[in-house]
């Protein structure tokens, strides 16, 4: 294990202060913390984690015992849990009880700048506080999809995944398919695998998400990578005509069968047995397939024939085919008040160690450089921990910056887009408005 330095100080902006808002004058009852990332150190790394990610748990725990044994010696790793319904209530309740654990998941609203947590200062910064060789440790891709998800880099990417259109290798061989690098492109290559009898695209309508998706990548790649957030900040509306492109986009691609018969009430694992037993051509989906496609009793296609590529470029669009859709799981926050000297220690062992760890043992995909060699990795999860880390920006999903109930209507709609009840103009009209009745 590489020798380290801690950073002891801090820059004076930013975390600072704890005495904004109610969450931060409850919070005054630790030892000596300033909340300013140069706290006294606690008595233990508390880490507090949700019951249904007992693997970020073990892994944690193969590090205390083995990579970071020093550091486990100096301050004790000590679990917590809560169920991840749980975690906002339970987050609000010990922030106000001046109780916060050392490292602990929090809700994404709640650690943004505006949130609970991050207007309080009662969480790092970790851009702030980390060391510049803890920093490297995190993937350009996985800093880039963070700081968009929560408006600064305050979480930990334990968990990555990147989203793109997983293919059949053979299928498109076998109809002189290239991987399309633009939407026109994919249209192409869906109506010559129509016309030979292949579901273009396999999409479970039923859960909603997954034909926003695709309409969202169209946006992304038509406005550019800021397009939701321009949503978000009111610079623009999903009525503007960039942004109906991409509903009329998706509404054109079902009415032209590209999803196959049903699709509206097709499951996710429906969906995903459609693509890896070879009856549909492609699939939209995130990294986290990795487990189905690895799975040989699912996968009867072959691991080999399995491709992953990004989604295409919109002509004339402003948005690039290198910029993947991706997030970084439930955010991993640290206590300001409590980052002293050896929580700095444990973080930067982690940023080391973690990524090598979880791959080689769990086979998971981390935000984490892989320091070090790992063995018997599946082609294709290779494959996907290649692509991501030569990413270096990242865009959010079409959801990812709305209000709960935008993204419910978001999803509930969607199926009357697709079936032609609804119009393009008439979804995103109704999908504005409530985005604008609930900021």
């Amino acid at each position: 294990m590489n020798s380290r330095r801690s950073r002891r100080t801090l820059l004076a902006t930013g975390i600072a202060i704890l005495s904004i808002g109610s969450l931060a004058a409850c919070a005054g009852g630790s030892d000596g913390g300033s909340g300013g990332g140069e706290g006294k150190d606690p008595k233990a790394f508390t880490v507090l984690l949700p019951n249904e990610n007992p693997t970020l748990k073990a892994q944690l725990d193969a590090l205390a015992e083995n990579q970071c044994a020093a550091e486990n010696e100096a301050l004790p790793l000590e679990h917590q849990s809560v169920a991840q319904a749980d975690v906002v209530q339970k987050m609000t309740l010990l922030a106000s009880q001046g109780a916060l654990p050392v490292h602990f998941v929090a809700g994404t609203a709640q650690v943004r700048p505006d949130g609970d947590l991050g207007a309080s200062g009662l969480i790092v910064d970790y851009n702030e506080v980390l060391e510049p060789a803890a920093l490297d440790n995190i993937l350009p891709a996985a800093k880039s999809t963070v700081e968009n998800v929560y408006g600064g880099m305050v979480s930990l990417p334990y968990q990555y995944n990147v989203e793109g259109i997983w293919y059949n290798k053979q299928i498109f061989a076998d109809n002189g398919i290239e991987e399309p690098q633009t939407w026109d492109e994919l249209m192409d290559a869906s109506a010559k695998l129509q016309a030979a009898g292949i579901t273009p695209m396999a999409q479970p309508g039923a859960a909603g998400w997954p034909l926003t998706r695709i309409m969202g990548m169209y946006i992304q790649r038509n406005v550019g990578p800021e397009a939701m957030q321009a949503i978000r900040d009111g610079d623009a509306k999903l009525t503007d005509p960039e942004y109906l492109a991409g509903a009329q986009a998706l509404a054109d691609m079902a009415s032209a069968g590209y999803f196959g018969e049903g699709f509206t009430t097709m499951e996710p694992d429906a969906s995903t047995n459609a693509f890896l037993t070879g009856t549909s051509a492609m699939k939209y989906d995130g990294s986290w397939l990795l487990s189905n496609i690895n799975d040989e009793g699912q996968n009867t296609i072959g691991t080999e024939n399995v491709g992953f590529m990004p989604f295409p470029a919109v002509s004339g669009g402003k948005g690039s085919i290198d910029q993947w859709a991706a997030n970084a799981g439930t955010a991993t926050a640290t206590s300001a008040e409590q980052f002293g000297p050896l929580v700095s220690d444990w973080l930067t062992c982690i940023s080391e160690n973690y990524g090598q760890q979880a791959l080689q043992d769990a086979g998971v995909i981390s935000g984490f450089k892989v320091n070090g060699e790992v063995t018997d990795v599946p082609e294709t999860t290779a494959l996907v921990q290649d692509t991501i880390a030569n990413i270096d920006e990242t865009v959010l999903w079409f959801e990812a910056l709305f209000d709960p109930k935008s993204n419910s209507l978001a999803s509930t709609n969607v199926s009357l887009l697709v079936t032609g009840q609804m119009s393009p103009e008439d979804y995103m009209k109704d999908l504005q408005a409530s985005i604008d009745a609930n900021k």
